[in-house]
């Protein structure tokens, strides 16, 4: 059966080690999507630690920057398929955007939101989608940033809409809100 889950929250909510423990308690397969560009020690700090809590358990790794829903498509069945985070691919998106003098759009986030989705409503098996709420602060102070954050806001709402279940994890406490 598919199911398309999405888990957001703030950084350090404990978002991602909760959506870790829900794939985790489902019998399969298991694909750790990626999506973070390797670009300092800091990161690859992070990205070892990482890895270290998903050691012995059943994963495989991916790592994809941008072609998420290529990807998606290209599962088997069976497989569930943890995708951490949608807020880098955005990011990952904007700035291949910007080194091919292009700008992503809102409706273009939409569209590219809704194939993702689209694709994991496809998928047979289970699809957990991990995303930062970024919209819960004060308003950014430049363009770039501002589009960001509202970039990041649609994204998420396509990916809500089409999810069977919503999770806001704050303070490491999930709560179920679809």
């Amino acid at each position: 059966m598919t199911t398309l889950t999405l888990v957001t929250g703030g950084s350090r909510s404990g978002k991602s080690a909760f959506a870790q423990q829900l794939a985790e308690s489902i019998d399969a397969p298991r694909l750790f999507l990626a999506t973070c560009p390797n670009f300092d020690a800091e990161m690859d700090d992070r990205v070892r630690r990482h890895r270290h809590d998903r050691e012995g358990r059943n994963w495989q790794t991916i790592e994809e920057a941008l072609q998420l829903t290529e990807l998606l498509a290209s599962r088997p069945a069976g497989e569930t398929v943890l995708v951490d985070c949608l807020t880098l691919w955005i990011s990952n998106l904007m700035y291949s955007a910007e080194q091919n003098h292009s700008e992503i759009t809102e409706e273009n986030m939409i569209f590219l939101a809704h194939q993702l989705g689209a694709a994991a409503r496809h998928h047979q098996g289970q699809v957990i989608m991990v995303a930062n709420e970024v919209g819960l602060g004060i308003v950014p102070d430049n363009p770039t940033t501002r589009r960001f954050r509202d970039l990041a806001g649609r994204c998420n709402q396509t990916i809500a809409a089409l999810a069977d279940k919503v999770f806001l994890v704050c303070c490491g406490i999930p709560l179920q809100i679809k």
